[in-house]
């Protein structure tokens, strides 16, 4: 079956250079057949890097250290699910995932693309065969996953601990679902430009593919969030890190892109701009695969440290980056600039989200960058961190989450800024009355925290405002306005869910950073501490065998304000004796939408443990927020105008004779 894999992952190579180079001769030549060559083979390909992904996941599944790869990231006594998960829990593997995700959504495209004018299809089909060819070749040539030991080891060196969960099975799928997803929009921008053609109806077909792009990446940063979250024992959700920044500006262009793509398709205009972005937020996640599989960077979630390979996928950057560019330079000037809009209109609306969105990702990419560039210039070290991040990012955040209520409620091509203000009356004072009650009652010395509640609110009552003002809110009858919500086009209510996702995230951020308690401090069995008006009994050690590891397991008996007992928390720190390594098992109770954190540390010889305890108000909003926000989007999906790239071909009428 290995050798089965290998022969079938040469071969996928071996197909994509045909649906390079074919499909492009036939679209140059006018060549119905040669075009028709693309869809086949591309489905082909998918089939054969499926097949050879299967062969990986089998040799990880039976265990078969004859394998390098399995060897290496994996173990016999490893549970089969992440036996199985550890195939794409290390360089090679991943990237097999990576290049099946990439021909996965070329044979969609290949598959729901018959209403593509069939030069489009077939260059579009073609620049994602050259993607793939490339990706390919890095694969079979540096990254072999089917690399075999004779004689094979008895045993594997087990995969990495901190890979060992469920959240790190789940998040490099969904993550690579998103960058891979935004290579359709690349290659819709790169066949516009080799044709010299764009109009609405391309928008109309890139749209639903950026839409997917975004929601699996916002499910993947939010599961890597929440991953970071409980299985590092650290106790937060985001440390900036240059590897969470690389898949972070991908998502904030890919929204960008989002909201333009929406102007083209409705007004034609942005077009150049468009096409720009869509380029560009491939190209970021491009940058992301370099940075974590260069050895440029030192991250947990980083998956190689080999040059070589950091060389390998540098040029493939070069390739694809600079050759898109160069294609723009040369292709703009000759593309229509589209329709003219007023400033004070809804596309005046998305232009201003597009600024503040582009600016945030240009601000994040050079605290990414700039450590890196600093170092290879004069051999300094040193490091951007969050206080960077919290007074350049958060402060173009702002006027931009003020701004998005007013963008659906301003009419196309010239809008009334009053009217919509007006509209906004009611979330004004929802909003205005949680700054109140947040400035009164819970914490009137933090600004941060009074304007963040606002801000959290204005957006949820702004999103609720635009679907109240669109069903004829105070303006007709209450079964005629239920009549016209039930009505709405499927994607004004994913826009207002996507909006009302943003606030809840946002009040998540505010009540977690502003409201949050932290203590450290050594207990003994028997002692306790309250948090919060709760009250943590220290209980003691407790052995526990598993599977691969030895765990240590600290029991805390969690007692309610009434002395009512609330259950237990267990943490616990874990040794995983092949590697020699040892990981943190947060305890975590989830109360309402906040949660009471309890990681553990070392034992000391007078018997008291090192324990950190930490209260976070409303944090499970943030996650929330963002599966919210995945909600909205797969909710804009279902729309009809969306789940349909573009319109139907007519079937020709039969001539009705007439007498």
């Amino acid at each position: 079956m290995v050798e089965i894999g290998h022969f079938a992952l040469v071969l996928a190579f071996a197909l994509s250079l045909v649906q390079t180079a074919v499909p492009l001769v036939g679209a140059r030549t006018r060549n119905d057949r040669l075009m028709a060559v693309a869809a086949p083979v591309a489905i082909s390909g998918f089939f054969l890097t499926l097949l050879s992904f299967a062969a990986l996941a089998i040799a990880y599944a039976q265990s078969d250290f004859s394998v390098a790869n399995v060897w290496e990231n994996s173990h016999s006594l490893q549970p089969l699910l992440f036996k199985i998960t550890g195939a794409w829990g290390n360089h090679e593997g991943s990237m097999l995932l990576w290049v099946l995700i990439l021909t996965f959504f070329g044979s969609l495209i290949a598959f729901f693309g018959a209403n593509l004018p069939p030069t489009l299809r077939a260059n579009v089909l073609a620049v994602q065969g050259f993607i793939g060819a490339a990706f390919f070749l890095f694969i079979i040539t540096t990254s072999n996953p089917f690399v075999r030991l004779s004689p094979a080891p008895i045993e594997g060196r087990d995969l990495n601990p901190v890979l060992q969960d469920l959240g790190l099975a789940i998040h490099p799928p969904l993550l690579y679902l998103g960058y891979v997803g935004f290579s359709v929009c690349f290659s819709f921008s790169v066949a516009a430009l080799i044709e010299g053609r764009i109009d609405a109806a391309w928008a109309r077909w890139v749209r639903p593919w950026t839409l997917v792009a975004w929601v699996f990446l916002t499910g993947g940063i939010a599961m890597g969030s929440y991953w970071a979250y409980y299985e590092l024992g650290w106790g937060g959700f985001w440390f900036w890190d240059p590897v969470e920044n690389a898949s972070f500006m991908p998502w904030l262009a890919g929204t960008a892109l989002l909201h333009s793509a929406i102007v083209m398709e409705k007004r034609s205009a942005l077009k150049i701009w468009t096409l720009l972005l869509a380029i560009l937020t491939f190209s970021l996640s491009l940058l992301g695969t370099f940075l974590v599989r260069s050895g440029v960077l030192t991250s947990v979630h980083a998956f190689a440290t080999d040059p070589t390979r950091g060389v390998f996928i540098l040029c493939i950057l070069m390739l694809f980056i600079g050759g898109a560019l160069a294609l723009f330079a040369v292709r703009a000037s000759s593309l229509t600039a589209g329709g003219l809009f007023q400033p004070i209109s809804r596309e005046g609306a998305l232009v201003l989200n597009n600024l503040f969105l582009t600016t945030a990702t240009a601000t994040v990419l050079v605290g990414t960058l700039y450590p890196l560039a600093v170092e290879a210039i004069s051999a300094d070290k040193i490091s951007v961190g969050a206080p960077f991040f919290d007074l350049t990012f958060i402060p173009l955040m702002v006027p931009l989450l003020v701004l998005v209520p007013f963008g659906p409620l301003l009419a196309w091509k010239r809008g009334d800024v009053f009217a919509a203000a007006q509209r906004l009356m009611t979330a004004f004072a929802v909003a205005l009355g949680a700054m109140l009650v947040t400035a009164l009652f819970v914490d009137g010395s933090s600004v941060f925290a009074v304007l963040g509640a606002g801000l959290a609110f204005w957006l949820i009552v702004g999103a609720l405002t635009d679907l109240a003002v669109k069903s004829g809110a105070g303006s007709t009858s209450l079964p005629t306005m239920a009549r016209r919500f039930t009505g709405l086009p499927r994607s004004m209510y994913g826009t207002a869910l996507a909006h009302m996702g943003l606030g809840l995230t946002t009040l998540g951020i505010v009540g977690t950073v502003c409201f949050g308690t932290e203590n450290i401090l050594s207990m003994r069995p028997g002692e306790s501490v309250t948090v919060s008006g709760y009250t943590l009994r220290f209980e003691g050690l407790y052995p526990v065998q598993g599977p691969n590891y030895a765990e240590e397991r600290a029991r805390f008996a969690l007692t309610g304000s009434n002395g009512v007992s609330a259950g237990e928390i267990v943490s616990a720190k874990r040794l995983y004796p092949v590697r020699q390594t040892t990981t943190t098992e947060a305890g975590i109770r989830t109360i309402g939408l906040s949660q009471l954190y309890v990681s553990i540390g070392d034992d000391a010889e007078d018997g008291s443990l090192a324990v950190r305890i930490w209260w976070k108000p409303l944090v499970t909003l943030i996650w929330i927020g963002a599966l919210v926000m995945m909600a909205g989007g797969t909710m804009s999906l279902m729309d009809r105008r969306l789940r349909v790239g573009a319109p139907s071909r007519r079937k020709p009428q039969r001539a009705i004779a007439t007498s």
